[in-house]
């Protein structure tokens, strides 16, 4: 015979459901990591890409302490990601003419081709994964996913 659930017993059921989510999402996020490292141009990590990636869908300069802040990475982290991109010539760092002491960062012509060929690269093979799983179940799961992604930046995460 099996006794009904208590309320003690729920906040132990949250625990384990709370531990299976954060699993599968670290998981499938080194995962993914890896699948997309690997499809990478030469020379590109996923860093690179992202910010190159960020400054292509915002067509506009961004600051480096902007830019830290998006990935929530650190400015040191930033500006040396940004100085391998600088010298691969997948950016442009120009001074503030207002502000010497703040520099301004936009995507150049090789740094969009360089994302774009990135992007040919993995999206088959994301793709491929999303085919696999299914349109459907991967927008239910959209959702959840994003609304965790928004909690934990609103936590400082």
């Amino acid at each position: 015979m099996t006794l009904p659930a208590t309320h003690t017993d729920r906040p132990r059921a949250n625990d384990r459901l709370a531990a299976s989510l954060f699993a599968e999402v670290l998981i499938a996020e080194q995962l993914s990591r890896n699948l997309i490292g690997k499809a990478l141009p030469r020379g590109m990590q996923i860093s690179h890409f992202s910010v190159l990636n960020l400054l292509a869908h915002v067509n506009e300069e961004r600051t480096p302490a902007q830019l830290a802040q998006a990935f929530h990475v650190t400015r040191g982290a930033m500006t040396n990601t940004l100085s391998r991109l600088e010298w691969a010539g997948h950016v442009h760092i120009r001074p503030d003419w207002d502000d010497a002491r703040r520099k301004f960062v936009s995507i150049s012509p090789a740094g969009r081709a360089a994302r774009n060929a990135a992007i040919a690269a993995f999206m088959p093979l994301i793709a491929e994964v999303v085919r696999d799983i299914g349109a459907d179940k991967v927008r239910v799961a959209l959702p959840v996913l994003r609304e965790l992604r928004i909690r934990l930046e609103g936590d400082g995460a």
